[in-house]
């Protein structure tokens, strides 16, 4: 999507100095992009059937291009798959994705190639069926080895219980829908400040998600934080992107900026809180540990 480029001394711009975008915040902002040029080349192998299609009759036209559509099936599922599994790997605890996007992404790009491969028209013996089975397989192989496979099992943070650990990655993964659906929502304005101003916003609660999954303790005091107030920043967002995108407001612009700012503060704090929680947490348990070891006469007396 193209985005809009303006600043102080530009025509409709806003009047107010703001800080320049960040490069890794936009980056954050569009999420994890792991694997793109082998992704990218799962959509342009299969171009070559378009021309072909239209050379070899009804039959092979349609041959051609039920491959053309198994291939680029293929290639969406598997882009999909790699996502899913990049956002499986930066979390510390995590559900498994429930459909195997890169496994099927393999069947059908399997499917695809012997496809393409077949020769319409050919005569029924077993070397025309033979050959193009044999490439589907080696292809859709090949596709495991170069993207491997879809994560299988749960990721449980360690010493917590998998009962704990699914109701984190509940919370968890309804926080990631409504930050996904406000990076998508920003994403239409096209203003690069905006977006960079999210990506910050995103960041900021990422420090919390991060703390509930070392001690999943904390996700009493913050599960509204990850629910009801996140969600209410999605759907702030929402109407500010429908708003700006039919009148360009600046004030409804300062108004929303403010309001990520409260919070932004307020989710930091939060996170802070949570962290001296945790090392109150630790302070006890060493007390009572040396109390316990000074009463059975097991402590060094360092006077």
């Amino acid at each position: 999507m193209a985005q809009r480029f303006g600043g102080r001394y530009s025509p409709g711009g806003d009047a107010r100095p703001r800080a320049e975008p960040d490069t890794d915040e936009l980056r954050r902002a569009r999420g994890p992009d792991p694997m793109r040029a082998r992704r990218n080349l799962l959509f342009l192998a299969p171009v070559p059937l378009l021309f072909t299609a239209f050379s070899g009759g009804a039959l092979g036209l349609a041959t051609d291009l039920s491959a053309l559509a198994m291939l680029w099936g293929g290639a969406w599922l598997t882009s999909e798959g790699v996502r899913a599994q990049a956002a499986f790997d930066a979390r510390t605890t995590a559900r498994r994705p429930a459909i195997p996007r890169k496994l099927f992404g393999a069947v059908l790009t399997g499917t695809g190639v012997a496809l393409a491969t077949l020769a319409p028209g050919a005569p029924a013996d077993a070397g025309a069926v033979l050959a193009p089975a044999i490439f589907g397989v080696v292809a859709a192989a090949l596709h495991v080895l170069a993207f491997g496979a879809d994560p299988l099992r749960d990721k449980l943070a360690a010493g917590v219980d998998a009962f704990q650990s699914g109701r984190v990655a509940r919370v968890l993964d309804e926080g990631e829908r409504h930050l996904t659906a406000m990076r998508e929502a920003i994403g239409r304005t096209g203003e690069r400040a905006l977006i960079s101003r999210v990506a910050r916003f995103e960041a900021t609660v990422r420090e919390m998600f991060a703390r509930v999954e070392n001690d999943p303790r904390d996700l009493t005091a913050a599960r509204r934080w990850l629910g009801v107030y996140l969600e209410g920043a999605r759907n702030a967002t929402v109407k500010f992107t429908d708003l700006w995108l039919r009148s360009r407001d600046t004030d409804a612009r300062v108004q929303y900026e403010a309001f990520l700012d409260d919070l932004e503060a307020n989710f930091a704090a939060r996170s802070q809180t949570l962290l001296l929680d945790d090392r109150s947490d630790l302070t006890v348990e060493i007390d009572v540990l040396r109390e316990r070891l000074a009463r059975e006469g097991l402590l060094r007396d360092d006077k």
